[in-house]
């Protein structure tokens, strides 16, 4: 698979994202349901702790993706639902810290929301992935 980087403008680059990306050779493809801060059991974790909540949802998104024998590097999409915008922002930097080693910058949607479907949860993360 070849990923080539398309930004038009480079404001997004320094966010940590690309505007659009083309994929050329892929075969395969992983759609991943949203990804919380839950236990195996379902059960949520780390209320009221934004950082600990999208810790807890990029390794629950890892293990999925891993699963369907891909890694990070092959996330090529992602959407993010924040139920506050701001503190999810002031821990991005964990978003660079799980991607950055693998080089890329999916394109990505952050989403402001009232809440999300189970109640003290704050960051739901979603990804396509393609090998």
């Amino acid at each position: 698979m070849e990923r080539t980087a398309v930004n038009p403008w480079e404001w997004s680059i320094k966010l940590g994202y690309n505007q659009a990306e083309v994929i050329d050779g892929a075969t395969r493809q992983v759609i991943c349901a949203g990804q919380t801060a839950v236990d195996e059991n379902g059960v949520p974790q780390h209320p009221d702790d934004m950082r600990a909540q999208i810790q807890l949802a990029l390794d629950n998104l890892e293990t999925v993706i891993r699963k369907a024998g891909m890694d990070l590097s092959n996330v090529t999409k992602l959407g993010i639902y924040v139920t506050d915008v701001d503190e999810a922002l002031k821990n991005f930097d964990l978003m660079g810290m799980r991607f950055g080693p693998y080089q890329v910058a999916p394109p990505m949607t952050l989403l402001g929301v009232t809440r999300l479907a189970i109640p003290g949860l704050m960051f739901e993360i979603e990804a396509t992935a393609i090998a």
